[in-house]
């Protein structure tokens, strides 16, 4: 393939996964920002236990990738009786994680705004809202599960356009449940598991029904449905790639509470205006995180199909195409700062301090941007521990320790600028490990 054919067939990738990362943003955006608009205790329910329902999420997201990345390779292998076999073990241990998850999160609801130094005039809102939020998330596991098996195919349109059909139904319940039921915050947590519901069944149908490669029936003449039992080398090739993952993702979402916990200290308008320059943030960095779902399926298709070059050069061009457009948003991001945050919130003081805050981010974008795409090009190759390791290293040893010397100092600004300092180091270490690691050891030994 010439350098202009790589570039399309990347952004051809990346371009329904971008929309479909950037419609979820937006689904969230509109989330804070009806929110927002109900008063700053609102805000600061939800922004406190956010962080940990992201950790929910990431656990829910290594186990599925566990098994994706298996599918891809055997694709790559043009083995598709090999990736249904993956596949349908891994709806099964999928679903099971997806209920072990929501156990915990309504075991743990009603203390863990107080674990979080959260005040008693929010604690109430925000267990109720993490507590249905948890209840909700076997929808998100299995959403996830399917749209990550069909991007691993190749397929990056329906699971974008079933994404970006959630975010619109996102805005109708919203509606519904926040102002015309009069639910306020746990009205926040029911519209998204509605709005995940529809989704998860459109998703699962056409992965079930529908995928060429995967479907469970994969010829007209076949009626017999194959085994689901899960089997030992199919699950323990998954715990190998899912494993560093998930202890990564407890790890960062660990650091991301201990974070919160710095933070809430400075009070209900700290909390709200963190909360929502995050979200707000997430429309700059959405971006490279579809290029890297688009990095994953080349980088992992191309192992399973034993094309060494290939996969080096669809390697190092997504994370350029990454770097660039992030760039860009960040840019805009620093210019458009205030009137960002004044759609999330009508508090001047909570619109002020959130500007600030993401004004500070905007310089870490470019090498935000390599961590992300980086990362997913090493989970494409089922390189996974060591990754996990930099990224652990670098969240608690850089940034935990700069935010609470800093925090104390510097207040809310002190933290976003102890991020945009480990953003920067961990996107640096992840460009190195790109050029100089072996990452692609899959390849070596094939």
């Amino acid at each position: 393939m010439t350098r202009s054919e790589k570039l399309r067939l990347i952004v051809q990738l990346s371009i329904p996964s971008i929309l479909a990362q950037i419609s979820a943003t937006v689904m969230f955006f509109i989330d804070a920002a009806m929110v927002g608009h109900l008063g700053e205790k609102a805000t600061a329910a939800i922004g406190l236990v956010e962080t940990t329902t992201w950790l929910m999420g990431g656990l829910g997201s290594a186990v599925n990738m566990g098994f994706s990345v298996q599918v891809a390779h055997f694709i790559g292998a043009n083995d598709f009786e090999s990736a249904r076999k993956v596949l349908r073990q891994g709806l099964v241990c999928s679903f099971l994680w997806s209920l072990l998850l929501s156990l915990a999160a309504i075991a743990v609801h009603s203390f863990l705004p107080f674990w979080l130094g959260g005040s008693a005039e929010i604690a109430r809102d925000a267990s109720l809202y993490f507590m249905y939020i948890g209840i909700f998330g076997i929808f998100f596991q299995m959403e996830g599960f399917a749209g990550s098996m069909l991007k691993c195919s190749g397929n990056m349109k329906i699971p974008s356009a079933l994404n970006i059909m959630m975010c619109c139904l996102d805005v109708v319940f919203n509606y519904f449940f926040i102002y015309i039921l009069d639910l306020g915050v746990v009205g926040a947590a029911y519209d998204t598991g509605a709005a995940e519901l529809i989704t998860v069944v459109f998703m699962l149908w056409f992965l079930l029904a529908k995928s060429p490669m995967l479907r469970l029936f994969h010829n007209s003449e076949s009626s017999k449905l194959e085994s689901f039992r899960p089997t030992a080398d199919v699950v323990k090739t998954a715990f190998k790639i899912g494993a560093p993952m998930g202890l990564q993702h407890t790890l960062m979402g660990g650091a991301q509470i201990v974070s919160t916990i710095i933070v809430a200290p400075l009070g209900t308008v700290a909390i709200a205006a963190n909360s929502l320059a995050i979200t707000v943030e997430s429309l700059c960095y959405m971006p490279g995180y579809g290029i890297a779902e688009a990095a994953t399926t080349l980088v992992g298709q191309g192992i399973g199909a034993g094309q060494r070059m290939l996969t080096r050069s669809f390697a190092r061009m997504s994370v350029a195409l990454g770097m660039a457009v992030m760039t860009l948003m960040g840019v805009l991001m620093f210019i458009f700062a205030p009137e960002l945050m004044s759609l999330m919130s009508p508090v001047e003081d909570i619109i002020s301090e959130g500007a600030a805050a993401l004004r500070i981010e905007a310089f870490a974008e470019p090498m935000f941007a390599a961590a992300i795409v980086c990362n997913g090009v090493f989970v494409g190759a089922g390189d996974t521990l060591k990754p996990a390791v930099m990224s652990l290293v670098s969240m608690w040893g850089v940034r935990l320790t700069l935010a609470w010397w800093l925090a104390g100092r510097f207040g809310l600004m002190g933290v976003w600028t102890a991020m945009a300092i480990e953003l920067t180091f961990r996107g640096a270490i992840f460009l190195l490990r790109l050029f100089k690691g072996n990452w692609n050891k899959a390849l070596t030994r094939a």
